[in-house]
């Protein structure tokens, strides 16, 4: 079986690198093929992205929270068949088709060390590609559990300025990422992940509280780094990327710091909430006492 989804894998590799030179509006239409047979073949995380939004959007009627999920998967799959271009396309490719605001911010040299956070918006992957394309990084690696998917993923991250990409592990040794950094290199840091009890602080998302690694604050604070947001905003022409300074950040709070960066990334979130990754269990650790909400 594990040999069947790697060369499946393989073929669908092969077939979203034909889409290179295939315009967005192409792959948006596709994508959204794509997006409407993974909403209909996934019932699991379907039903994690509606209970994401029935918790943090509550305003909303059931009728518009499945819409909202439904665009979601639409545009995750404009984003999947975007990596043709992430993958194969040149640096100048890459770079029409990811723009920055506020690229001085990261390609300024004096501006180090520096933390740059960048939440899991659809078009994470595109920011961080072209990201590489202007300056070299850090950031932590997650290996995918398919050997093929794991294979492409890497070759891709690693296409421009050799980023340094340090595997994530079961303990929260930072020292690699610290070397990095007093190198000058910024560091690429996802901070809205549920990775579970220990290390994490609960603070609210969205009035929710939520497991959350208060990393930003405290490594900004060890190493005097300035942080900048860095969302991306995936556009009808490609992706704009917002790079936009953390003023007055951190404070000596840590828990009052991260509970902040939950607080603006919700602002975020509202500007584009069809773009934000509502499939992942953002609420899987619960305080003790509380049942799980999936």
């Amino acid at each position: 079986m594990d040999k069947f989804y790697f060369y499946t894998a393989k073929l669908c590799i092969r077939l979203l690198c034909l889409l290179s030179g295939t315009s967005v509006r192409t792959r948006a239409a596709l994508g959204k093929l794509l997006g409407n047979v993974l909403w209909l073949a996934v019932p699991k995380r379907r039903h994690i992205a509606l209970t994401n939004l029935k918790l943090c959007m509550p305003e909303l009627s059931e009728k518009q929270r499945r819409d909202l999920a439904l665009r979601t998967y639409q545009n995750a799959g404009r984003a999947a068949l975007d990596h043709a271009v992430l993958w194969k396309g040149s640096r100048e490719e890459v770079q029409r088709l990811v723009r920055f605001e506020g690229l001085e911010l990261v390609t300024d040299p004096t501006n180090r060390p520096l933390i740059v956070v960048s939440p899991h918006f659809l078009g994470l992957e595109a920011a961080g590609i072209a990201f590489n394309t202007y300056v070299r990084g850090v950031s932590l690696y997650q290996k995918q559990a398919n050997a093929a998917w794991d294979e492409a993923c890497l070759k891709g991250r690693l296409r421009f300025s050799n980023p340094v990409l340090i595997p994530k592990s079961g303990h929260s040794d930072l020292r690699p990422v610290i070397r990095a950094m007093r190198q000058g290199l910024p560091f690429y840091y996802l901070p809205d992940m549920d990775h579970g009890r220990k290390n994490s602080v609960f603070v609210p998302f969205f009035g929710v509280q939520a497991a959350t690694i208060p990393m930003v604050s405290r490594l900004a604070r060890l190493t005097g780094a300035a942080v900048l947001w860095c969302v991306a905003e995936m556009t009808a022409e490609g992706y704009t990327v917002h790079l936009k300074r953390m003023e007055e950040f951190p404070t000596r709070d840590y828990v009052a710091d991260t509970a902040r960066i939950n607080r603006e990334l919700e602002g975020w979130i509202r500007r584009f909430p069809d773009q934000y990754l509502w499939t992942h269990r953002r609420f899987k650790t619960r305080p003790e006492g509380e049942p799980s909400v999936y």
